[in-house]
């Protein structure tokens, strides 16, 4: 009898197929068991991802900033200057332009659609004469390092599936994030922090967020986002508790081990190997996110260059400064969140204060970047979900106005990693409601920035009950004009 087909004393003649199968399977499970477990790997060996050594393209970025403005900043008071709106302030949108668009409920059942104007005035800035808004004067201040996208359009229309789509590629909850994909095809380039790291700002109360966004939804747990908290614990769970010593977890860890070793030659989960390594990333996390979290070690001017509230733990300031600390790490992708953006009325004081929390910081973090030599191959994106309607909702008045959502037409802009530079692309119609040149899906987007990080995006796929899977689903095209040549 070959004893490479046996399990203990079971003839594999006496094995049911399934047995069979599982326990034969296990001869090459446990060589990938096997190397995990040896000293190496439990250090903390290089993840190298999928698509180690087999990139489409010579990636432009290693690694992705990504901005997300929850709730829908208005692009109007941004990024697309539409002077026609001031002119023509207060009468109906004509319906030659709303082309029978479905409404939200907010505004649907309103008599008039009221056109309005921004309140704040728009300058052109920098060589490529970009115009932005007197919002965002720091943001000005960098406009040649910055790609902004003005034609970008989605296909949803209220918060949650369009927040879902821009962040999975699909409305529907349970697909893997956009920094999951990244992590699953490219691998990590540091063995003590996870690739995927999350950061929320503190104490905004608008759209909710669900852990699903950052989730790994059908791939691997191990390839989920960790959010980083402010506070005594950035990590839940991290910390040892009380009368645990460094010496009792590293001993409870190996015995773990052990256990899982057990139970991987009895039961093949393929599972316990992503079980066992979060367990190891968890250990040396323990020493390295107190370390990143720390910013008692940057020079002041360094520090008051985000703003005032880089100081404060969980301010948007502050994490961008995380952000970047991360980024020198050597994390892969690295998602910021801003809650509040979801203007239906009050729109001109609510802005600004949004404005007024993100601007320097944004810039800062592109400046900073750049003086340490990582813009080249850091890719940041700043954009939200969708954009604003150009009608007010509810009541319009010469000093207040609010904007429904809109799914048509919004700005996104990026800076390094291969994107160009001091580029305005796409462009909107003069009432700012519909894409009339180079439009930009979200598929469109995704797989643009795939391509910057070296990748092809139909290649990146993951089978899942039957079926190859990906970020762009089944569509998806290169845009090349916002691709430095």
């Amino acid at each position: 009898m070959n004893s490479s087909l046996c399990t203990g004393s079971v003839p594999a003649a006496a094995l049911s197929r399934r047995q069979f199968l599982n326990r034969f399977g296990m001869g090459v499970g446990g060589v990938a068991l096997a190397d995990l477990l040896t000293p190496a790997r439990t250090l903390g060996a290089a993840d190298r991802g999928v698509l180690d050594g087999a990139l489409s393209f010579a990636p432009r970025a290693k690694r992705v900033i990504y901005l997300f403005m929850a709730g829908g900043p208005s692009q109007l008071e941004t990024f697309d200057y539409k002077p026609l709106l001031n002119q023509r302030q207060g009468e109906p949108l004509p319906d030659s332009v709303r082309m029978g668009q479905r409404l939200t409920g907010m505004s649907g059942n309103q008599a008039i659609l009221p056109l309005a104007g921004s309140a704040f005035k728009f300058r052109q800035a920098g060589k490529s004469g970009a115009w932005i808004s007197e919002l965002l004067p720091h943001t000005a201040g960098v406009a040649d390092d910055l790609c902004i996208v003005r034609s970008v359009f989605t296909e949803a229309i209220n918060h949650d599936p369009a927040i879902t789509f821009l962040q999975t590629g699909s409305q529907l909850s349970g697909r893997p994030s956009f920094g999951s994909w990244v992590h699953y095809g490219l691998g990590s380039d540091n063995e003590n922090l996870p690739a995927f790291v999350v950061l929320i700002t503190r104490g905004k109360v608008d759209q909710p967020l669900y852990s699903r966004l950052w989730g790994s939804g059908f791939l691997p747990s191990r390839y989920q986002g960790v959010q980083f908290r402010s506070g005594k614990d950035p990590v839940l769970y991290l910390s040892n508790p009380d009368g645990i010593s460094p010496e009792s977890r590293r001993l409870m860890l190996d015995r773990l081990r052990d256990l899982h070793q057990h139970a991987a030659e009895v039961s093949g989960d393929t599972e316990i190997d992503t079980r066992i390594a979060q367990y190891e990333m968890a250990y040396r996390m323990q020493t390295s996110v107190p370390e990143v979290m720390d910013l008692s070690g940057e020079p002041e001017s360094a520090v008051a260059a985000y703003g005032p509230d880089a100081r404060k733990p969980g301010t948007f300031a502050a994490n961008c400064l995380l952000a970047r600390r991360l980024a020198e790490r050597g994390v892969k992708f690295i998602q910021l969140y801003h809650q509040g953006w979801d203007q239906h009325g009050g729109l001109p004081g609510g802005i600004r204060t949004q404005c007024r929390e993100t601007d320097q910081p944004c810039a800062a973090l592109i400046t900073d970047l750049k003086q340490r030599g990582l813009l080249e191959d850091t890719l940041v994106v700043w954009g939200g979900e969708f954009g604003r309607t150009n009608y007010s909702q509810g009541k319009l008045t010469a000093t207040d106005y609010g904007r429904d959502h809109h799914p048509r037409c919004f700005s996104v802009w990026m800076a390094g990693g291969g994107s160009r530079a001091g580029t305005v692309y796409g462009a909107t119609d003069e009432f700012g409601y519909n894409v009339v040149e180079s439009p930009v899906h979200v598929h469109d987007l995704h797989a643009t920035l795939l391509h910057l990080l070296g990748i092809q995006h139909e290649q990146l796929t993951f089978k899942f009950q039957g079926r190859r899977f990906r970020l762009t689903d089944i569509h998806g095209e290169l845009v090349k004009g916002i691709v430095q040549a």
